[in-house]
């Protein structure tokens, strides 16, 4: 737990060095939560995300690809609260990450639900059904890089209309800019 302190610490630091400003915080009564991270088209959106986890006191868990664990890497990351995802094996990760909820009395899972750092048509699906199987709300996480801000922002309780659902979504990260702007299009925010 120590290395955690100290590397969260240290992005806390960077975060404000930056000149950037914490937003919305968690309700306190919600002690479980899928948090989506959104826009992610950066790899510093990592640091600026557990920096404001890091002000706002709050516990984070979050998922990554495997591949990222690798040594000397793994180190920060694990000490950190990543959990590294096989992607090539969709099979049981939804029913990994109700089971991770259920088990957990309180947990804040930030899952980045575009998948990736490039441009895509459709975000990944796997935070939705988490978050409707667990039943646990889905909170909109931020990062806006033009205004310098780091929050959250609306809970929603998924519905099973994932239509509606994600009209809400696209509506909050809308006006919403990330590190390279042109790597995001909110239109996006939408499933199969």
């Amino acid at each position: 737990m120590a290395s955690n302190f100290m590397i969260t610490s240290f992005f806390a630091w960077w975060f404000k060095f930056n000149g950037w400003k914490v937003g919305e915080t968690i309700p306190p009564s919600i002690k479980k939560a899928v948090v989506i991270a959104a826009p992610h088209t950066s790899n510093w959106d990592f640091v600026y995300a557990l920096a404001c986890y890091k002000i706002l006191n709050l516990p984070v868990k979050y998922v990554a690809k495997k591949e990222l664990f690798r040594f000397p890497f793994s180190i920060m990351f694990k000490a950190t609260g990543g959990i590294p995802v096989d992607r090539s094996k969709s099979v049981n990760f939804v029913d990994a990450i109700i089971q991770k909820i259920n088990q957990s009395e309180q947990l804040y899972l930030m899952m980045a639900a575009e998948g990736t750092r490039k441009p895509v048509d459709k975000w990944k699906s796997g935070f939705y059904h988490a978050a409707l199987g667990a039943g646990v709300p889905i909170i909109l996480g931020y990062l806006d890089y033009k205004h310098k801000v780091a929050g959250f922002g609306e809970v929603i309780y998924p519905t099973g209309n994932k239509e509606k659902d994600m009209e809400r979504i696209r509506r909050f990260y809308a006006d919403k800019t990330g590190k390279n702007p042109e790597l995001y299009n909110p239109d996006s925010a939408r499933l199969d």
